[in-house]
């Protein structure tokens, strides 16, 4: 066999390419978290809602510890389909890699950083547009915010995101 033009990064690349919803992208993550780690979590609900904007930085999202809900703001996502829809997967896949590890029980903020950094290497090689912003995902916050522009929401309204996590649902005979 020819290793010319082996790319052992090919099924993860295809995936994420092949993705059309956050519940497909969340599919890659928890496969690159398994190749990676061999560990996985089931039961998992995805919530969408307005935390805020701010030109310096943004919560991208939050996994409220103990629960089973990983809250990601809308407002990044957002401002990526105007500007820049390449960064789409990309973004979604690392911030759902960094909030589910949070759920396997990694809390150190810096840790989780370094091993998401890590397992989107492995799964994607270094030029990837999700390692480069897991690397520095500071370098991509003029495409992740509204410049010029601070707010917080009024109330927190979440929308839950139907058929997330697929791979641990069950049926019912």
């Amino acid at each position: 066999m020819s290793t010319e033009n082996f790319n052992p990064n090919k099924d993860f690349n295809i995936r994420l390419e092949n993705a059309k919803s956050l519940p497909d992208i969340f599919e890659v993550v928890k496969a690159a978290v398994w190749k990676s780690q061999k560990k996985s979590r089931g039961g998992l609900m995805l919530g969408l809602a307005n935390l805020g904007n701010h030109p310096q930085g943004f919560f991208g999202a939050f996994y409220p510890v103990g629960s089973n809900v990983i809250v990601m703001n809308k407002i990044p996502l957002e401002r990526i389909k105007e500007t820049r829809h390449e960064l789409y997967k990309p973004y979604a896949f690392h911030v759902l890699l960094h909030e589910y590890l949070h759920t396997l029980g990694y809390m150190s903020e810096s840790g989780v950083r370094q091993m998401a950094h890590e397992i989107t290497r492995e799964a994607f090689g270094e030029e990837h547009l999700a390692t480069r912003i897991a690397a520095n995902t500071a370098h991509f916050f003029h495409n992740l915010v509204y410049p010029d522009a601070t707010w917080q929401p009024d109330e927190m309204k979440m929308d839950l995101v139907c058929g997330f996590d697929r791979g641990s649902a069950g049926y019912i005979a």
